[in-house]
């Protein structure tokens, strides 16, 4: 029988949120790729709450935008509701939060590769790889699908999600098949335990759709979105995204329902030992939120819409594998829900991923030469992670394949930067999510300078054109003359500007004082000096936004910067590739055996290891030093 095959530079597995980032980013350098999918209709599906964003995943959101990256553009189209969270708090941690039209989100971006130049969307499962040997290393030159086809390849991306073996749990059913029904793709895992990758088990799960009109409103607290949208990304403009925004509601668990729960543990499969696969610690289910936290008597429940044209609403924060019968007698007992009617049931997920400790910080498999990986298949959760694995993945297979030095962001960087760091280099023995606390230097990566921190790494990469480069330089070079001009214009202890200092219920002024000193009181900003500072010119409410928190915060981040320039001398003391750790007999053995396994790049990699001590880390740096002479 003849054999069908077909060239590509680059070949992704997976078409959800990496997937689709991957794709894109291959296409837009230039190189012929193809993404394959097991369903075209599953591509940048969401199978659990359609939002994008929020608590830290609008910061990776802002920084996939700035980078080239789709996500934000296609959230500003297609969000149904926006909130920027944490306002009463400093802004490390504002982010933003859309809700999104599920269905519409999905097809939008599936527009969006379909009409990419250099992109082939191709449905088809992939069951197994080619690879060769070079220089005796294994390097990856094509993948075959289930048919028969070959597609030979420079480079591939595995964005598998949690399709790999999967199979979804409802009680005591159990169907073969990846999250909303989607066929599952069951012969990859073999080819990548075959090719010397090793795997484990995974688990999430999704709460129950309800149809709208079995729900009652009244007896919930409904939650607004904000009244100016601010958009997710720095190329759409802040006025097509004020539209008609749709409600969200809150309700709360109650005794009642967690008695209906605890009397059915033995029925849920996470109780039960069905579910071999580890779940998220931060995104429980109802079942471990009754039994891990027995002392709050009730837990919020979040009603939200999945999309304008629909009656499916989302259960927020229940998600569940109980069976049928006992999800519905749960749900009943909630205010509002009383009536309620499922249209689909809430279950579990259990799915083959890998430990991330097989790959380089590039995303690359350390022993397979062109195999990169990225989203929820390297054990992280959410589609803010995948998303910014799957572009970072697409940027350093591009730079691979055209010899050029693959692109790292560090943890003083960017949120991305972090999230990769944490995945590759420390032990995660659940389903990672990115969280504000992971990000030491967090004052520094906020949500709002993004573009101002990572748009000539975008540039550079080839993602970001010129024009769009140079307006965010054009910005930077407003805000820094700005503030000089304010830390540099007096103001007197005149009549007029103390009548306004007390007007705004400041102390007066003893002396003469710079407009950056006012600005820096707590009832100040930039924009209510305004009646006292005659020569400003109008700046944009986005370079008057880093002025007010450069000015109020200055202090901080002076001291944040100091600490990043410590954290840069370790991350550039590199470490030998061929450093042999069994050699080096002060290093206790669990740190030699970890620092073997993770192989880390510098002497700032290696200290974040679990188990290695900054004792070990001073061995080794005597060590290098030695050695280095």
């Amino acid at each position: 029988m003849p054999e069908f095959r077909e060239k590509a530079d680059v070949c992704v597995v997976g078409a959800g949120h990496a997937g689709c980032e991957a794709a894109l980013a291959c296409a837009r350098l230039g190189l012929r790729t193809v993404i394959f999918t097991v369903n075209i209709e599953s591509i940048a599906m969401m199978p659990c709450n359609p939002h994008i964003g929020g608590s830290s995943k609008g910061h990776l959101v802002r920084e996939i935008d700035a980078l080239g990256g789709e996500m934000g553009k296609n959230i500003d189209k297609t969000f149904l509701q926006s909130k920027m969270l944490n306002k009463s708090k400093g802004p490390a941690v504002h982010s933003l939060r859309c809700q999104a039209d599920k269905a519409e989100y999905s097809r939008s971006m599936r527009m969006i590769l379909e009409s990419q130049d250099n992109l082939t969307i191709k449905q088809a499962e992939v069951c197994d790889f080619l690879l060769d040997e070079v220089s005796g290393k294994k390097k990856i030159v094509g993948v075959k699908i289930l048919t028969g086809g070959i597609y030979e390849c420079k480079a591939a991306i595995l964005c598998t999600g949690t399709y790999l073996n999967a199979r979804c749990l409802c009680g005591e059913a159990i169907t073969y098949t990846g999250p909303n029904g989607m066929q599952s793709s069951t012969h990859l895992s073999k080819a990548l335990e075959n090719a010397g990758i090793k795997l484990r088990r995974f688990k999430t799960g999704t709460p129950a759709r309800m149809d709208r009109r079995s729900i009652d409103f009244s007896k919930m607290e409904e939650q607004f979105g904000d009244e100016r949208v601010i958009p997710f990304s720095y190329e759409t403009d802040p006025e097509d995204v004020q539209i008609k925004q749709e409600s969200c509601y809150l309700t709360y668990t109650n005794e009642e329902t967690h008695d209906i729960i605890r009397a059915n543990l033995d029925r849920s499969p996470i109780y039960a030992g069905v579910i071999e696969g580890t779940g998220p610690r931060y995104c429980p289910s109802i079942e471990d939120k009754v039994v891990k936290f027995s002392d709050k008597n009730r837990h919020q429940v979040f009603i939200e819409p999945e999309g304008r044209y629909t009656n499916e609403m989302y259960v927020d924060g229940m998600s569940s594998s109980l069976p049928e019968d006992v999800q519905l007698a749960m749900y009943r007992t909630v205010p509002g829900l009383e009536n309620c009617k499922i249209v689909r049931n809430a279950y579990a997920i259990e799915y083959d991923c890998i430990d991330p400790g097989q790959l380089h910080l590039t995303l690359e498999f350390k022993e397979i030469k062109g195999l990169f990986s990225a989203g929820q298949f390297n054990g992280s959760s959410g589609y803010e992670e995948a998303a910014a694995q799957g572009l970072m993945a697409g940027i350093n297979a591009v730079r691979g394949i055209q010899g050029k030095e693959q692109i790292v962001l560090d943890r003083s960087q960017a949120y991305i930067g972090v999230l990769i760091d944490d995945l590759v280099t420390k032990e995660n023995t659940e389903p990672y999510r990115m969280m504000t606390s992971r990000a030491e230097y967090r004052l520094l990566l906020r949500q709002d300078n993004a573009d101002l921190r990572l748009r000539k790494t975008g540039y550079e990469a080839g993602l970001i054109s010129r024009e769009q480069y140079e307006r965010v330089c054009e910005k930077e070079r407003q805000i820094t003359q700005e503030i000089d001009r304010l830390k540099n214009t007096v103001i007197g202890a005149s009549r007029e500007v103390q009548e306004f200092m007390v007007s705004m219920g400041s102390s007066p002024l003893r002396t003469g004082t710079s407009l950056a000193e006012i600005i820096c009181r707590p009832e100040f900003t930039y924009e209510a000096v305004a009646a006292i500072d005659k020569e400003r010119i109008p700046l944009e409410e986005a370079v008057i936004e880093q002025i007010n928190i450069s000015i109020k915060y200055e202090g901080y981040i002076e001291r944040q910067i100091r600490q990043v320039e410590q954290f840069k001398k370790l991350e550039k003391r590199l470490i030998p590739e061929d450093i042999c750790y069994e050699d080096i007999s002060g290093i206790r053995i669990e740190a030699r055996q970890k620092l073997a396994k993770y192989r880390p790049v510098s002497i700032g990699q290696a200290s974040r290891i679990s188990g290695v001590s900054p004792a070990d880390i001073s061995v080794l740096l005597v060590y290098i030093s030695s050695k280095m002479k």
